[in-house]
């Protein structure tokens, strides 16, 4: 297993990212602005809300809300019931410097519990409205840091985290499609040694890059959301 994952600021993935830290793009001019919005959105909702699902084990996904992108920000396509949130995020979760921000191809699919559904979430869902109102990456990092100032974007609450086992999720070029199977623990800033993340043999990794006041863990595990063995080579 290599140290390489997509950099989603908000774990996005944030989110992004997470979402982590991986190389830059093999082609960064490919993505300058963002493409047309229909390369973002997926014609077929039952297949965004089946992604989206495949996020989280199915014990937790089958009670889950779930939300799907439409053409002015995500829509509760099916509500849920034990707090968690099943979304699939889209390249703009990623930090404000990756070459792959406007990538129309990245599906991420998340489940956020209630509490990143509360902070953590929420961030990216402003994201993605200034996005789809045409704002171009300098004016949303602008926005970002006039919403830090005004202490509009809090950092995570207590007990945030959110599962990433979707195998037929696309994280990126970067990572030909998509990483590991991970779970991901959203914290205030907070340096990644204190965990012990990013260190040689250790099993924890760690970004804390974003301008959102945010430290994501990634904890890889076994097993994608459908049973079958991670055989990820990258």
């Amino acid at each position: 297993m290599t140290h390489n994952r997509t950099r989603f600021g908000l774990g996005l993935v944030v989110l992004l990212a997470g979402c982590g830290v991986c190389a830059a793009t093999d082609n960064p001019a490919a993505y300058l602005s963002m493409a047309p919005l229909t390369q973002y959105l997926t014609p077929d909702l039952t297949e965004e809300i089946a992604l989206a699902r495949s996020a989280a084990p199915p014990s937790i996904a089958a009670n889950a809300e779930v939300r799907t992108l439409g053409v002015k920000g995500y829509d509760t396509a099916v509500k849920g019931s034990n707090g968690f949130v099943c979304i699939v995020v889209r390249a703009w979760a990623n930090n404000f410097d990756s070459g792959e921000f406007w990538n129309s191809h990245v599906r991420a699919p998340h489940c956020f519990n209630a509490a990143a559904a509360r902070t953590v979430l929420l961030t990216y869902l402003r994201r993605t409205q200034w996005a789809l109102s045409g704002l171009s990456r300098e004016e949303m990092r602008g926005r970002t840091q006039a919403a830090l100032t005004a202490h509009e974007i809090q950092p995570p609450e207590t007990g945030s985290m959110a599962y990433m086992l979707g195998k037929d999720g696309y994280l990126g070029d970067d990572v030909h499609g998509h990483w590991h199977p991970h779970v991901m623990f959203y914290l205030p800033r907070t340096a990644p040694s204190t965990w012990g993340a990013n260190a040689k043999g250790s099993p924890v990794f760690a970004d804390a890059s974003g301008l959102e006041p945010v430290t994501v863990l990634f904890i890889p595990v076994a097993h994608w959301s459908d049973g079958t063995p991670d055989d990820t080579s990258h």
